[in-house]
């Protein structure tokens, strides 16, 4: 007999209404974005069901921070990002979300990912540039140079 999948869930789970098997998980952060009735609704059925609210690991943490700077997604993924992708990490789990970013640096972590309602993301590669005099750098934010906004852009 298989074991049941893990599954940690990201927020836009609980706004949709995909209802996922298995033993379920998701971060305190995620609680936290849960505002609206329809999600909070959705949050107890899933607790009634088993669903478990669990934060992950510092070393799995770094090992997320690292992979973004990889990713060069640091700047675009949230903590309540980083702790979902941590905590799959731990459980070795799949993670339900939609967000491409996360998805991105699942990827390069070895994380399977599970799409909710959108496509399933492809790797993505970023380069960063300045808006004004047109240099790459491996960071967003004001360019050195000559002041204007350096942007992400797909390689």
């Amino acid at each position: 007999m298989q074991a049941p999948m893990k599954a940690v869930l990201d927020a836009s789970v609980f706004f949709s209404d995909v209802k996922p098997d298995g033993e379920l998980y998701t971060t305190p952060s995620v609680c936290d974005e849960l505002r609206d009735i329809r999600s909070k609704g959705n949050f107890e059925k899933l607790s009634a069901a088993g669903l478990r609210v669990v934060s992950p690991g510092c070393m799995s943490l770094d090992r997320v921070r690292a992979a973004a700077v990889t990713t060069r997604d640091s700047g675009v993924i949230s903590d309540t990002d980083r702790e979902l992708l941590a905590l799959a990490l731990d459980l070795e789990a799949v993670l339900f979300t939609d967000d491409f970013a996360i998805q991105n640096v699942a990827i390069v972590l070895g994380v399977q990912t599970h799409p909710i309602t959108q496509r399933k993301a492809k790797r993505v590669f970023w380069k960063y540039r300045c808006t004004g005099c047109g240099r790459y750098y491996d960071y967003d934010g004001e360019c050195p140079v000559c002041g204007a906004a350096i942007k992400r852009k797909l390689k």
